[in-house]
Parts: C-alpha cells; sequence; structure tokens
C-alpha cells in the first residue's frame, strides 16, 4: 500500500504535530476498557500510530501494546517518548504480525489514510476471533464560528487529501467479517495558549505541511490574522479549541 503523499508533510512537521495536536477525553479510556476490551493480560494494536498521542490513552488501560506507524519521521518522536512500546514500520495493508495476534486493532485519527476493503481485511487477519476494531477521531467542532472560518483557511488547500469529514472512510462498511457493535460521541476541548491550539495545529495538518515554505507562511499569516481579528481569542493566554470526539466499534465475526 503506497503512502498518499500529502502524508510527506509529517516527516517535516512531526514535532509540530505533537505540540498541536489534542489529547482525548477521559470516555475513550473508557471505550477502550468497556467496548473494545483493552486492558491488562490483553494485545492491542495501533494502525497508524503517528507520535503516539492515543498511545498515553491506551496506557491507561494496561495490556501490551504494539504500534504500526509509516512515516519516519513520527516513528522518530513515538519510540523515545515510549520506550515500552513496541514500534513497527508498517502500514495498514501490510502490518508485520502473524495471523490472530491481537486482542484489539485501534486507528486514531488515521483510519480515513487507509480506508480500504484490503486494509480492513489486514487488520481483520492480525484481530483474534472476536475481536475488537476501534476507530476515533477528534472532530473540529464547526458550530463555532471561529473554528468554521478557521476550516475556511486549511480547506482550499487539501486537494485530494483524505480527510474524515468527508465521509470517504465510510464506504468501506458494512465491511465483510466485521459487525458494528457501537458508536458514541463526546465533546471534548484542547485548552492552550492560541499558538499552540490553534496556530501549531494547522500548521501540523499534512497537506499544510507538505505545502512550499511560502505557501505556508502564508496560512500561517492568515491563521494569526484570524486569532488577531476574533475578540475571543485575540490576546488571550488560553483558549479551549471545541472539537468532537467520535468513536465506532466492531467485532470480528
Amino acid at each position: 500500500m503506497s503512502v498518499h503523499h500529502s502524508s510527506s508533510g509529517y516527516e517535516t512537521g512531526a514535532k509540530a504535530y505533537v505540540k498541536g495536536r489534542p489529547s482525548y477525553p477521559a470516555e475513550a479510556a473508557v471505550w477502550l476498557r468497556e467496548v473494545l476490551g483493552v486492558g491488562p493480560g490483553r494485545k492491542v494494536l495501533e494502525v497508524g500510530a503517528g507520535t503516539g498521542k492515543f498511545i498515553a490513552v491506551l496506557k491507561q488501560c494496561g495490556g501490551e501494546i504494539t504500534a504500526v506507524e509509516p512515516v519516519a519521521g513520527m516513528r522518530e518522536q513515538l519510540v523515545p517518548a515510549f520506550p515500552d512500546v513496541t514500534v513497527l514500520a508498517g502500514n495498514a495493508e501490510s502490518i508485520p504480525l502473524p495471523d490472530g495476534s491481537v486482542d484489539a486493532v485501534v486507528c486514531a485519527q488515521a483510519f480515513h489514510w487507509f480506508a480500504t476493503a484490503a486494509a480492513l481485511q489486514e487488520m481483520r487477519r492480525v484481530l483474534k476471533p472476536g475481536g475488537r476494531l476501534g476507530l476515533i477521531w477528534n472532530v473540529r467542532d464547526e458550530r463555532t464560528s471561529w473554528v468554521a472560518a478557521l476550516t475556511a483557511i486549511t480547506a482550499p488547500r487539501e486537494g485530494d487529501t483524505p480527510r474524515y469529514r468527508t465521509g470517504d472512510w465510510r464506504r468501506v462498511f458494512p465491511a465483510p467479517g466485521f459487525e458494528a457493535i457501537d458508536e458514541r460521541h463526546v465533546p471534548h476541548a484542547h485548552v492552550g495558549s492560541p499558538d499552540d491550539v490553534i496556530v501549531k495545529r494547522t500548521m501540523s495538518v499534512s497537506f499544510i505541511a507538505a505545502l512550499p515554505p511560502e505557501q505556508q507562511a502564508e496560512v500561517e499569516r492568515d491563521v494569526r490574522a484570524l486569532i488577531a481579528g476574533t475578540p475571543e481569542l485575540a490576546g488571550r493566554a488560553e483558549i479551549a479549541f471545541p472539537y468532537d470526539t467520535v468513536m465506532f466499534a466492531y467485532r470480528k465475526v
């Protein structure tokens, strides 16, 4: 499976990704335990683990964690941050693990990159009988006007980059060998300085980080102008970026 050209932005933007991306709400750990069965004595695989934003949530649950990530720049951030996690180079259509070797597979902020029938069957292959597949995203809450305005700055530059918000990832479901067992939505917020949670978050977006330097600078100027022109953002030491955390779970049948 080839990696989409927009993901090249993660090679150079991995450090901004670490700082700018939100963590996950407490409900995510509850979902992992109660729906996906992640916990002590269990083996869980994260596909598309990135810099390890979701690994911290997995570690709250216990169990043996393996992470697969195709982008070297991301792995360079992930490995030192979580030295006790097994980190493998690979992708969703070529997972370097044996058949039936894990109790759960999770994809955090990632499944839209590899939403293919082949990837689903590869994840099914490594799951034990009755194993669970979990998909989770932090999605911008565009009911807030400045969040919608931020999307208006970035969306024209996304090209054919796979995105959660297009809904294209849903086309692979229903999928042979999987049954849907859970869906939930939880409000969430990324609290921090505007520079961290808006500017760094925007510049860490794959298709923005992959732009030529002059175009990246243009995006940053536009984002900073948005902050300066928005009363609830301008001059604030700390703001809350609103998200909707969405979680979907499937059982191997």
